[in-house]
């Protein structure tokens, strides 16, 4: 996702140098300016296991979601289609937030909705979560 909205941010800014004073520089100015806060907000995925819950956020946690351990009924490693895309997207069981890659975890909660976080290490992932959920029902 950084690498393409890198390429798409370069590729806007030697558009803008070379267009002529006019709308169509305001437009590509104003892409390019898009692109960059895009790639500000959606630069990584982070995912911190706590005592209680799970919190995912992109970039810097202006976009985040927090999901209660206790509201999890099961963890599943799972591998994502590439036609899934990336970003915050609706995908065919749920939404799912991912930077890069194909790997995963797949959140079933107790109402049956499903939620996926994109991961390079989508077994230690789940494993971290499933012990956190371990710890917090002892709780």
């Amino acid at each position: 996702m950084v690498n393409g909205l890198g390429a798409g941010l370069i590729m806007m800014l030697l558009i803008l140098f070379r267009t002529p004073p006019g709308p169509a520089k305001l437009i590509t100015l104003v892409v390019s300016l898009l692109i960059f806060c895009s790639l500000l907000l959606f630069w990584s995925l982070t995912v911190e296991v706590k005592n209680d819950h799970i919190l995912v956020y992109f970039g810097f946690g202006v976009i985040h979601k927090k999901i209660f351990l206790s509201d999890i009924q099961q963890v599943n490693v799972v591998r994502t289609p590439l036609y899934y895309g990336w970003g915050i997207r609706p995908a065919p069981h749920g939404w799912m937030f991912n930077v890069s890659g194909l790997g995963g975890v797949e959140l079933i909660f107790k109402n049956n909705e499903r939620f996926r976080i994109g991961s390079d290490e989508p077994g230690r992932l789940a494993e971290v979560i499933q012990n956190q959920m371990l710890v917090a029902d002892d709780q």
